[in-house]
């Protein structure tokens, strides 16, 4: 079989690494960038400050995942490793994440009206509690409602959630949120008001590691470099798609046969570039013009980077990254990057950096203008005391990707899994954060992951359980499941 891979991100570079691993010579792997890692790329500007494409940081569901990453970096000298210190910035302080365990921190009042809706679930006047069951709850707002209680909600819960999804509460599922959303225990928030301890050990993510030179990206750029050279393919934008003739096109004229397709460009991107009648027109019947509608959601995300003169302020040189729910900032998450690694800046001695991430939809109009979009960024970064004054700014660097996050909408996955399916009869396995649109099994670690088991898949019959079974892979063992 001659497999084609269109995406060098996560997902192609995995379906790639796998089927080399597995001996398969035919296959060819194309991306229309210059570079490898799609949303895990990295990029340094013209002053040598590194960037990556939004906050982030490599764990890891699976032992196969970490086995490679072993082999394209050296374990000793090529990574950082760092204890997760995430942040909360309300009510002009700073409060340790996740904040459910840490509403000790805030006022008074906002801590009364938090514990009065604990109380309340807790004495049962909310009997959908969503950590035991789900049976009744509409959408993720209900969710956030009767797993935390309205003063978390109205606080915390829910404007931040809006800043990041860009999408209402009410139009989200809640089936995603599995290990990503910390749940409540009110006998271990009431200790830790009592003992006035900070809680912040709680998460997958709490130990990560992170290159140490040439950001996130390097991890993909070494992948790509152990793979043959001479089946991999840059600056190669694909046009359309003919299902029926097994071929691709690209923008340049370039037609290839393939007899096996692993797409990760979004699903959306896919079905509109198939030329195939029969598969547009079930496209057009199964979702009643449902993509034209956005039913299948996603948000956009600004990123913006603020490069920095002098050293790090004393009370950031702690913190990874932090969250901001309230509206002084159109931010929903700020990293401090220069901690990450040293070698992010020229100089950390005389140098630091921030990445600001802000996001948007349909539902949430952010500034056309980039430059306007930067001011806003930077004044709001003033008023939450990131920074003093606009000259300790040396330069900005800024990159808005229109495919951000692949939203969890209530309607999506009624749309999406037929249309897997479909593409999946006609010989196109569509896989990755926006080819599968599975936000739950979308990090770098699930979407190396959706490569390496479709490519298992389509040599040996092998189970994809991170595209179908997220609970799985998202358990506390996971892997047990990848030896």
């Amino acid at each position: 079989m001659k497999i084609l891979i269109i995406g060098g991100g996560p997902c192609g570079l995995g379906a790639a690494w796998r089927l080399n691993e597995l001996g398969h010579e035919k296959w060819e792997l194309y991306e229309q960038n210059s570079h490898p890692g799609g949303l895990s790329a990295s990029f340094k500007d013209s002053e040598n400050f590194w960037w990556d494409i939004g906050g982030h940081v490599l764990f890891s569901h699976y032992r196969y995942f970490d086995t490679v990453m072993d082999t394209v970096m050296d374990k000793e000298n090529d990574w950082l490793y760092h204890d997760r210190s995430a942040w909360v910035w309300m009510e002009n302080r700073f409060v340790p994440y996740p904040i459910q365990n840490n509403i000790h921190r805030l006022s008074k009042e906002t801590f009364r009206s938090c514990i009065h809706g604990l109380l309340d679930l807790h004495a049962g006047s909310n009997k959908q509690n969503c950590t035991s069951h789900t049976n009744g709850l509409k959408h993720f707002g209900d969710w956030i409602n009767a797993g935390f209680g309205e003063g978390l909600a109205q606080h915390f819960l829910r404007p931040y959630n809006y800043k990041v999804w860009a999408w209402p509460v009410e139009e989200l599922s809640h089936d995603w949120v599995g290990e990503r959303v910390a749940t409540v225990d009110l006998k271990r928030i009431l200790d830790n008001h009592l003992n006035d301890k900070d809680d912040i050990g709680w998460g997958p993510n709490s130990r990560f590691r992170f290159p140490k030179y040439r950001g996130t990206g390097a991890v993909w750029e070494n992948i790509a470099a152990h793979l043959p050279q001479e089946k991999m393919h840059f600056n190669a934008e694909l046009k359309s798609i003919n299902i029926k003739n097994k071929t691709i096109t690209f923008k340049d004229g370039t037609k290839k046969e393939y007899d096996l397709l692993i797409s990760s460009i979004p699903i959306t991107a896919l079905s509109q570039m198939t030329t195939d009648l029969s598969l547009a027109t079930w496209t057009a019947q199964k979702t009643e013009n449902a993509l034209t509608q956005q039913n299948l959601k996603h948000s956009s995300t600004h990123v913006a980077g603020i490069a920095l003169k002098g050293e790090t302020p004393e009370h950031l040189r702690d913190k990874c990254w932090i969250y901001f729910p309230e509206n002084d900032n159109p931010f929903y998450r700020v990293t401090v990057f220069s901690n990450y690694s040293p070698y992010n800046v020229p100089d950390i001695k005389t140098s630091w950096s921030l990445m600001c991430e802000v996001s948007e939809s349909p539902a949430k109009k952010v500034r056309s203008n980039p430059e306007k979009v930067m001011d806003e960024i930077i004044q709001g970064a003033l008023n939450t005391k990131l920074i003093n004054s606009r000259d300790e700014i040396d330069h900005t660097w800024y990159l808005r990707m229109e495919h951000g996050y692949p939203t969890p909408s209530i309607e999506r996955n009624k749309l999406l899994f037929p249309m897997l399916k479909e593409f999946e009869k006609k010989g196109v396995y569509s896989r990755g954060r926006f080819g599968a649109w599975r936000y739950e099994v979308g990090n770098m670690d699930h979407s190396f992951m959706q490569g390496v088991e479709c490519a298992g898949k389509i040599l040996y019959q092998g189970e994809e359980l991170t595209l179908w079974y997220p609970g799985v892979v998202n358990s506390p063992h996971p892997s047990t499941f990848y030896n």
